[in-house]
């Protein structure tokens, strides 16, 4: 498979995961776990199980850009999709920088 290049694929985008056997379909940027203990890690990416939806919140799939394996189907590309993915990469690439400054 080629390499998805693009980061931050739209919402209802459908893919497949390496070593993953349920297509998911992408619902959310940015999802952090464990924001009530240490971990507070970042991921690209929420989603759901595909074509179920979303079940409950524990059925909810935290996964990164270079996990994805293959992409079945994309989301809505529309302007208001474009200006959001954007400013979503100014901001997240303002923080990298902040994180770099710190070094």
């Amino acid at each position: 498979m080629d390499k998805i290049e693009e980061k931050f694929l739209p919402i209802g985008t459908v893919v497949m995961l390496k070593g993953g056997t349920k297509r998911l379909m992408i619902s959310g940027f940015c999802a952090i776990e464990g924001q009530n203990n240490e971990k507070n890690k970042m991921w690209d990416y929420s989603g759901c199980l595909y074509p179920e939806g979303f079940l409950s919140s524990d059925k909810t799939c935290l996964f990164d850009h270079d996990q994805i394996e293959k992409v079945y189907h994309y989301g809505l590309i529309d302007e208001e999709e474009e200006n959001f993915k954007a400013k979503l990469n100014e901001l997240l690439g303002m923080k990298n920088q902040d994180k770099n400054d710190e070094k």
